[in-house]
């Protein structure tokens, strides 16, 4: 099951999921994206990027035991990859709803909207 999530509930999702390892947060979006707005890892997740059009090449990449919050710009994109994630047999994913768009009003608002 996907979990959908805001921002400002990451926390309380780590706490959920931290027992199944160090919980990533996957940012899906392009490399121009990332130029305009970006987060930074925090001290009880890791951050990685991979553009959503090379998720499948690249999953191994990714540890199908490890818990996956995955963003985007508003959740759409986000929301595909982590349904993507659950059916290749990950078991703990969560969708960050709203993207770095709600970050910014959620968590930093020093993060640019765009």
């Amino acid at each position: 099951m996907i979990d959908h999530i805001y921002p400002g509930d990451l926390s309380e999702w780590i706490q959920k999921v931290k027992a199944f390892g160090r919980p990533l947060v996957l940012d899906v979006r392009e490399p121009s994206e990332l130029q305009r707005a970006s987060i930074q890892a925090g001290p009880d997740f890791d951050l990685v990027h991979i553009p959503m059009g090379v998720i499948p090449p690249r999953l191994n990449e990714l540890d199908p035991t490890r818990p996956v919050a995955c963003m985007c710009h508003h959740g759409g994109r986000s929301a595909r990859v982590a349904a993507f994630l659950e059916y290749q047999g990950f078991k703990h994913v969560a969708n960050i709803s709203g993207g770095i768009n709600a970050w910014s009003m959620q968590v930093d608002p020093t993060i640019p909207r765009y």
